[in-house]
């Protein structure tokens, strides 16, 4: 298995660092009108929770996902711990996805989505690792997904996990029939059977 991690070095490494270029579709949110902004505050957290969240958001700033943001509508992060022990930090969209329009896109037939695998023998989940993040933002609506830590204030430039329209299944495969994403074919057909 080493010698295939080898051969393959370019595949396994992480996503490059800064923006993901612009494409065709871009991630904007569309709040109900009229609705009153949420401005949540930080969730309480100890010291060594608050160590972690400053270490994850350091690392996103360098990966050039995240920004300094002073937006009116912000929400909390909350670490959540992963299976290895390691935390895994998560902006809480509850009250943004309360105000958000819910947009719905078609879901293709599976039947379609299985003839355009014919003849494929190998598949992989290494294209899932950071799916979401490798599509950004419509420019201009970055500020509506701020979120608030005991130390600052930030915005996602990249899609973030959470929030309703960027989950939704037949969202992510508008995307890749965009051809944006071979991800979303795959993690459809898993989540599928």
């Amino acid at each position: 298995m080493e010698n295939l991690v080898k051969e393959f070095e370019d595949v396994f490494q992480d996503p490059p660092k800064g923006l993901p270029p612009l494409s065709k579709i871009e991630h904007q949110i569309d709040f109900i009108p009229g609705a009153s902004l949420p401005n949540r505050s930080a969730y309480r957290t100890n010291p060594t929770e608050a160590k972690e969240i400053q270490q994850q958001v350091d690392n996103l700033i360098a990966k050039g996902w995240v920004q300094d943001s002073m937006s009116p509508c912000v929400m909390p992060v909350i670490l959540v711990p992963k299976k290895d022990g390691s935390w895994r930090m998560c902006t809480d969209c509850r009250a943004i996805n309360n105000i958000t329009i819910k947009y719905k896109h078609p879901i293709p037939r599976l039947d379609d989505l299985l003839d355009e695998l014919h003849g494929s023998q190998i598949f992989t989940k290494i294209d899932l690792k950071s799916g979401y993040n490798q599509i950004r933002n419509k420019p201009g609506h970055e500020w509506k997904i701020a979120f608030k830590t005991n130390f600052g204030l930030y915005e996602w430039l990249v899609m973030p996990f959470g929030l309703t329209n960027f989950q939704a299944p037949s969202f992510d495969l508008c995307t890749m029939s965009q051809g944006l994403s071979l991800a979303s074919l795959q993690w459809f057909i898993l989540m599928t059977f």
